[in-house]
């Protein structure tokens, strides 16, 4: 895959269409700036992580629940696998004075390809003993399956497990990285303003660390976050390439469709024996 974005079509050919309406803002012009107007130096980073703080911030605060459809695509064990569609509901959690008092809960219905055709998930945060419940499609379809979310089979096929999806968790992970990446140079990052993923204008992000090292977990990332929203709506990472003058190898990718905020989900959102579900 180029490093450079291109118009596509569709993203079932694997890219989303991605247009840019303006000239892009590099972190070196605002740093720039900034050491003028503040007299301190500035990490490249840190406008970006501004921005997710404040999407963080924003989603705590306003956004309770929605429901989506994540289209991800991973490479697990070094082979990149197709795109999967799924249906999510998503119950953000909410704390008060450092206690949970609304779990974190998921429920996904996978739509394609046709090998998940059919598989559903769910998992609430401390309930059930705090384990997926799950059913798979065809012959293994007669059954619910009761899976640790980081154990072998619930990870089978799977970069990440189910208690990491979602916008919040995707905005946490982003800043672990980027608080990570302040300890070093090499690093360069540019936003670029009016970005489309679908329906969404957005600012794309993308920070590059052109050298591979030990302590750089990617080689280009770019975040592309909704401008009404306030919240990351695709997410795709890159490693280096594998031979001088190659490609950049994508290691994954997230895109949320469809997005649909404080839906008002229930308890029966996230129960298996929910009569418009098909768990057996």
């Amino acid at each position: 895959m180029k490093t450079s974005p291109r118009p596509i079509n569709c993203l079932v050919s694997g890219t989303l269409p991605v247009l840019f309406a303006i000239p892009i803002l590099t972190a070196t012009s605002l740093l720039a700036q900034d050491v003028e107007r503040q007299g301190t130096s500035k990490h490249p980073l840190d406008p970006a992580l501004e921005r997710a703080k404040e999407g963080l911030k924003l989603l705590e605060e306003t956004i309770g629940d929605y429901t989506a459809t994540i289209i991800k695509r991973e490479r697990i064990n070094g082979k990149l696998k197709d795109h999967e569609f799924i249906a999510a509901k998503i119950r953000n959690r909410k704390v008060e004075d450092g206690k949970v008092i609304v779990p974190f809960a998921v429920y996904l219905k996978f739509l394609k390809p046709k090998s998940v055709t059919g598989r559903e998930v769910i998992w609430e945060e401390g309930a059930n003993e705090n384990k997926v419940i799950a059913h798979e499609t065809g012959l293994l379809g007669f059954k619910r399956f009761y899976l640790p979310p980081d154990g072998l089979l619930a990870m089978m096929g799977q970069r990440y497990p189910i208690t990491n999806i979602g916008v919040q968790n995707l905005i946490e992970e982003l800043l672990i990285r980027g608080e990570n990446d302040l300890k070093y140079g090499e690093c360069d990052v540019k936003f670029y303003k009016g970005a489309k993923v679908d329906k969404y204008t957005c600012t794309r992000i993308e920070v590059i660390h052109p050298v591979k090292r030990d302590h750089f977990t990617f080689h280009i990332a770019r975040i592309y976050i909704d401008e009404t929203l306030g919240v990351p709506v695709r997410y795709a990472a890159w490693s280096w390439p594998t031979e001088p003058g190659g490609e950049a190898v994508l290691e994954e990718e997230y895109t949320y469709r469809n997005i649909k905020l404080n839906v008002g989900l229930t308890a029966a959102d996230f129960d298996p024996d929910n009569e418009a579900y098909d768990y057996p």
